[in-house]
């Protein structure tokens, strides 16, 4: 200890020391960011902090969740770069912004995946790693083994199988589409196409149903109009004097039953498994004036009674339902199932007057272009399923409103997701109400997917009664 100081005065000259290094290290660190720089380019860098060295603005990200990504808009604008998993990263909202990203796909910008979803979509981005990289990636290697253990069985059964030229599930088409293009897929292509569209279609599909039914809940009024227009066109049923009987040719196993709903739902350990409510989905019987010259029906079956059972709805009786279209499309706009998607800049190039450098990340956020744009004449952060109605201009924009996506790398399977919601809400507005089995809304989860956090628990309840009971 020098001469003259007493152990406070040292140690207090001891974290002045230290927290001027650390200062020192931060200011290094942008620094070295900010001649990162394309030279050949005169725009300037975005504004926002590349956080602590190495680390970066992960830790932020980490534990602020999606307001992370809010506050920095708000403070730096729709373009701001930060630091985030090892890379410098360019975070872009809006739908000008988005539009210039979605079309660039291949020219400005190529794909890029988070490590995670390497893990568990591929092996190959694992061959490299070691020690203690290799340790903390175990878990997901492991996941990614179980479902690729398991999916090599089921390709191996429909190989040993005659093949045919149908498709009868979608292990036939990604075979079969192979075929087509003068090619045989290996097992670990099969392997690795197989689990990209769990995760891609069922999971994706799964956050949006839980979402369709976490918005009804808060906004029944919605649920009354869709009933409404369905009794307008004759898809409701009037079940006041209607048993629970199956339909004929139905039986019990083709049921489907629903007791709880929703990504990563719990069971409620104190709670009596009776107490929730099943729902039969697709039986019940709705009115309909009996016809006295038609001898098929014996008197005891429903169809005596007034009742038939209501017909199957095609995708052109979908399609005449305007109003549950505009219900699942602010759905989607409200609680994207995917929050936004990142690319790799292939060269720099000028987004809102700003460089983005070749190499660096791109992360595009449908959710905050979605709650910022400013074509919406109701406030975004409401739920407004008129917003999207043939009167309003407001849903014109194509960028405006992109939950799957735009550009080369859109959602495939953005009709049938859509079909399957509207099916959904259907089925559910027409036999059951429901209501929530915790005190309060699950808090959301945007990452890898919209979901609740501890999932969504649900009581369902019949409309119908059950063989002369009560509801």
């Amino acid at each position: 200890m020098p001469a003259g100081l007493c152990w406070p005065a040292a140690a207090a000259l001891a974290l002045l020391f230290v927290a001027l290094l650390l200062v020192l290290c931060r200011i290094l660190w942008a620094l070295r960011w900010s001649l990162s720089r394309d030279r050949t380019s005169a725009l300037p860098l975005p504004k926002g902090s590349m956080g602590w060295p190495f680390f970066g603005e992960t830790l932020h990200w980490l534990l602020q969740g999606s307001r992370f990504h809010s506050s920095r808009r708000e403070r730096y604008g729709n373009v701001f770069k930060t630091h985030l998993l090892g890379r410098p990263v360019v975070r872009v909202t809006g739908a000008e912004n988005v539009r210039k990203i979605l079309l660039g796909e291949h020219t400005l910008v190529s794909a890029q995946w988070p490590q995670s979803t390497q893990i568990l979509l591929g092996s190959h981005t694992l061959l490299g790693s070691t020690g203690d990289l290799h340790r903390q990636r175990r878990k997901g290697i492991k996941a990614r083994d179980m479902l690729h253990e398991f999916m090599e069985r089921a390709i191996q059964e429909k190989l040993q199988r005659a093949m045919s030229e149908e498709h009868s599930d979608a292990l036939d088409f990604i075979i079969n589409s192979a075929k087509e293009h003068g090619r045989e897929f290996t097992m670990q292509e099969l392997k690795e196409s197989a689990i990209e569209l769990i995760f891609a279609a069922f999971f994706t599909t799964a956050s949006a149903s839980t979402s369709l039914i976490l918005l009804l809940l808060k906004h029944p009024t919605a649920i009354e109009k869709i009933r409404q227009e369905l009794a307008s066109h004759e898809l409701y049923p009037q079940h006041q004097n209607c048993p629970m009987a199956p339909c004929p040719g139905e039986g019990r196993g083709s049921k489907q039953q629903l007791l709880t709903t929703a990504s990563n739902a719990h069971e409620d350990q104190n709670q009596p498994p009776d107490s929730i409510e099943e729902i039969e989905l697709g039986g019940g019987c709705s009115p309909q004036p009996p016809s006295p010259l038609d001898p098929t029906h014996p008197p005891s079956s429903p169809q005596s009674r007034g009742c038939s059972c209501p017909p199957d709805i095609s995708l052109e009786q979908l399609s005449r339902l305007r109003y549950l279209d505009c219900v699942v499309k602010e759905v989607l706009r409200v609680l994207p199932p995917v929050s936004g998607g990142y690319r790799t800049a292939l060269q720099t190039f000028e987004l809102d007057g700003y460089q983005i450098p070749k190499g660096w990340s791109v992360m595009y956020s449908i959710r905050d272009t979605h709650e910022t744009a400013a074509i919406y004449h109701s406030p975004p952060g409401g739920f407004d399923p008129d917003r999207f109605s043939v009167t309003q201009s407001e849903a014109a924009g194509r960028f405006h409103y992109i939950p799957f996506g735009g550009g080369a790398r859109s959602c495939i399977g953005k009709e049938l997701a859509q079909a399957i919601l509207k099916l959904l809400a259907i089925e559910l507005v027409t036999t059951a109400r429901w209501e929530l089995a915790t005190p309060t809304f699950p808090a959301m989860q945007t990452v890898p997917i919209v979901h609740p956090v501890d999932g969504l628990q649900l009581y369902f309840h019949p409309l119908q009664p059950r063989h002369g009971g009560g509801t």
